[in-house]
């Protein structure tokens, strides 16, 4: 199975209009604000001593971080942009990138061969993913932490899209980070709150741990507050 040609051209279209600028794609926070956090929920589950996949790692930024804390960091995208951008942003190669479609689930396979069983980094993949390919991104998930990894997953709520409605519309239009994820005809916030745990499970993973958070925006409403959208974690393992 492979992903539609409207999604991958959306996204390899917006990666190669943004620039190099750390920040400028909308939802690239700092780790300090993300992975920084996320990892904090994960390691009561997990050792750190397997690689880590982050998927959908877009420019690298979080995976540059996660290079620090596990032995070897692995960022993947659909986009052959957004893999461009995170090596340029890691000239000192602290962590590896590669295009993968997740929804390829021989190329996914072929990279748990590749790495073994693996810990998952995965914010907000899903809740912009076209519904076909929502189930077989879960999958990838499972494939990839096999036996004995274990996968942290963020994704955005319904109230999100609330959120993003209202800075759509605010006077003035869209601020420029949102206004350049709606002109490439992405869509955030399309899964159902329930749809996230229906579809790991679904995919054979047995959720751990899980609850509400904010992923952290690099744009601001119109009086100066950053940008916060509602979300939801997961903490996942194998069922075999």
């Amino acid at each position: 199975m492979s992903v539609s040609d409207r999604y991958k051209n959306a996204w390899e279209s917006y990666w190669s209009d943004v620039s190099d600028t750390p920040g400028e794609a909308m939802w690239d926070a700092d780790p300090e604000l993300s992975a920084v956090p996320h990892l904090a929920l994960l390691e009561p589950y997990t050792d750190r001593s397997r690689p880590v996949v982050d998927l959908g790692c877009g420019n690298g930024t979080q995976t540059r971080y996660l290079a620090t804390r596990y032995p070897r960091a692995v960022g993947v995208d659909l986009s052959h942009a957004a893999v461009a951008h995170a090596r340029r942003a890691d000239p000192a190669r602290t962590a590896e990138f590669e295009q993968l479609n997740l929804a390829d689930a021989a190329a996914v396979r072929a990279l748990h061969e590749r790495l073994g069983d693996a810990d998952v980094y995965m914010r907000a993949v899903i809740h912009q993913s076209d519904p076909p390919d929502r189930a077989p991104v879960a999958a990838a998930v499972a494939t990839l932490i096999g036996r004995t990894g274990r996968a942290f997953v963020a994704e955005l709520t319904h109230a999100s899209r609330t959120v993003i409605g209202e800075v759509a519309k605010a006077p003035g239009g869209p601020p420029p980070k949102l206004e350049a994820v709606l002109a490439h005809g992405l869509r955030p916030a399309e899964a159902e709150d329930r749809e996230v745990a229906d579809l790991l499970e679904g995919a054979g993973l047995e959720i751990l741990a899980q609850g509400g958070t904010t992923l952290p925006q690099t744009e601001f409403h119109p009086d100066g507050r950053r940008i916060d959208l509602p979300a939801e974690w997961f903490v996942a393992r194998g069922r075999g």
